[in-house]
């Protein structure tokens, strides 16, 4: 499974993207988050409000209780601001 970061989740987690295998117990968006917040401290404040985090699963916006799967690219990231 591939991740993506963007943004201040970048930042936070001192990488753009990374590959992980994915826990079989893990089967959702907020499965997958909870895991990843447990990978360091910069993963825990990147996803620890996830009401304001964004979240594309293969490049479709998804939902917390959208499923995961071994082979999916998902990517975190901050709402967008502009003015």
């Amino acid at each position: 499974m591939r991740i993506l970061y963007f943004a201040w989740m970048r930042e936070h987690t001192g990488c753009s993207s990374e590959e992980i295998q994915l826990p079989e117990e893990v089967e959702t968006i907020a499965e997958l988050a909870e895991y990843l917040r447990g990978r360091s401290a910069g993963h825990e404040a990147a996803l620890r409000n996830m009401k304001t985090v964004r979240v594309a699963v293969n490049r479709r916006y998804a939902q917390l209780d959208s499923t995961v799967s071994a082979g999916d690219e998902i990517a975190f990231f901050p709402p967008v601001t502009g003015g």
